[in-house]
């Protein structure tokens, strides 16, 4: 394919969510999708054990950074095919409008930068979101997207969202 697929995943904060979706389908769908992250209030720091979790799982983490979502509304960003909301307080914040009508979907999952407790307790919560994140990225990558028709493809995209994990926003969306 001689244009890959561009995703932008969306959180409020972009430290950790968003980033983890970005490196994981920048690597199961390199050459299909390009993967980019962003937020609505961004952090300005990737969270430390988003890129340890990252580092550990042999993902180059030398390109991630937090970015507000205004840099893919402004001229010169990436035409945007996808966009995803993987918590729900960016689900529920008004977006940009994104140039070309990319299809959307609710991602949500929980927060693993929320994560209390001791570095054994908190290092799972990320790697539960990185297997949520890797789980339903593989059927988003699976799918085949230039045959299915738009009502059909967003059908897809919102039964992804509700895979195992989803947080209460994303099993209600309609």
């Amino acid at each position: 394919m001689s244009n890959p697929y561009n995703v932008l995943f969306l959180c409020t904060g972009n430290s950790a969510r968003s980033i983890i979706a970005e490196a994981i389908l920048n690597r199961v769908g390199a050459g299909k999708f390009r993967a980019y992250s962003a937020g609505s209030q961004p952090r300005g720091a990737v969270n430390p054990h988003t890129v340890a979790l990252l580092k550990n799982l042999n993902h180059d983490t030398s390109q991630l950074r937090s970015k507000s979502w205004s840099e893919f509304a402004a001229p010169g960003a990436p035409q945007l095919d996808f966009v995803f909301t993987v918590c729900d307080n960016a689900a529920g914040e008004a977006c940009p409008v994104w140039p070309g009508q990319p299809m959307t979907a609710h991602w949500g999952l929980p927060d693993p930068a929320e994560a209390t407790g001791s570095d054994a307790e908190i290092a799972l919560a990320f790697k539960d979101a990185y297997r949520m994140l890797h789980q339903r990225l593989s059927v988003f990558t699976s799918l085949p997207i230039a045959s299915l028709d738009k009502l059909t493809l967003q059908k897809q995209l919102r039964d992804i969202g509700r895979m195992e994990g989803a947080t209460a926003k994303a099993e209600s969306a309609a």
